[in-house]
């Protein structure tokens, strides 16, 4: 649950939550005045730069410490890859405010409060449908649930009183993936050759005339020990095929939340400038947290 929290939050623009949460603690410093309040004010916003500063700069050296893989060689684990999103329709979806064909979406309603003359918000929500993307290697598939999105365009429309604001990533972008890779099915298919024989042979003594029909060699009406080991090898041999057919087949490759804490982002930026963003944003962060800690109370009364 903890970990689902966590995933919650970071799929939000935390960079712009963090600016917020700035401007609204130094608001609340003024209007408190010089004293221990503000002070408290001040030391908030200094807890939070600095923790936002490691945030991001733990997010630029994640980038910069894994090399993006070929999706058709990548190892399975926590890896970086770069492809094309796919134009199919099947892998398109539709924007619920828009109507916009893309690969992800997220949106917020807002209405105009009377009272306070302000936006409030009455209305949200994020795609879950999983999309393709591809490079010169092969192909595969990325679930965006719990994903960090970064560079995906912005929309805001006014319709009928209310203010929409879409983020949309399109197929034909070229999409950077940071995250678990899996291969499912193909030579990765975890397969139990004892027990699929076991669940073969009870499906065959199931049918006990079909059984004897096929394995009775003396006619006796009786399986022996000795025509029951001959069935017993035959079943070894064909789930032996079928596993051998199985892992023939081409896996299916998918990019996921990691299981741990590690990140998982998404953007339409290269990896390049995107971490030459995370690493402004440090700077800005740690900018902020050093202000409020150097900023004496006594100076909010000159403001």
């Amino acid at each position: 649950m903890l970990l689902w929290g966590l995933r919650a939050v970071r799929s939000q623009d935390l960079n712009a939550f963090f600016t917020a949460c700035y401007l609204g603690l130094f608001v609340g410093a003024l209007r408190a005045g010089p004293g221990t309040a503000s002070r408290l004010f001040l030391v908030a916003v200094a807890l939070l730069g600095i923790g936002a500063w490691a945030a991001a700069l733990r997010r630029a050296r994640a980038i910069a410490n894994t090399a993006t893989s070929r999706i058709g060689s990548a190892a399975q684990g926590y890896v970086e890859v770069q492809g094309r999103a796919s134009v199919s329709p099947d892998n398109l979806i539709t924007s619920p405010l828009s109507g916009v064909q893309c690969i992800w979406y997220r949106y917020r309603v807002y209405e105009k409060d009377p009272s306070e003359r302000e936006w409030r918000e009455v209305d949200h929500g994020v795609s879950s449908a999983t999309f393709e993307i591809s490079d010169a290697t092969g192909t595969c598939r990325v679930d965006p649930d719990h994903a960090e999105i970064l560079g995906a365009e912005t929309r805001t429309t006014y319709r009928d009183g209310t203010k929409q604001v879409e983020e949309l990533l399109f197929g034909g972008s070229t999409v950077y993936v940071l995250g678990e890779f899996s291969t499912i099915g193909g030579a990765a298919t975890a397969l139990n050759l004892s027990e699929d024989v076991g669940a073969l042979l009870a499906t065959w003594k199931a049918d006990a005339a079909g059984l004897k029909r096929r394995f009775d060699l003396d006619g006796n009406g009786q399986i022996d020990a000795r025509e029951w080991e001959l069935a017993r090898r035959l079943a070894t041999r064909t789930v032996e095929r079928n596993h051998r057919d199985i892992r023939q087949q081409p896996g299916v490759h998918m990019v996921r939340a990691p299981r741990d804490t590690r990140l998982f982002l998404i953007s339409a930026l290269a990896p390049q400038r995107l971490r030459r963003r995370y690493l402004a944003w440090s700077v800005f962060h740690l900018g902020m947290g050093l202000l409020a800690a150097g900023l004496p109370g006594r100076a909010l009364s000159l403001w």
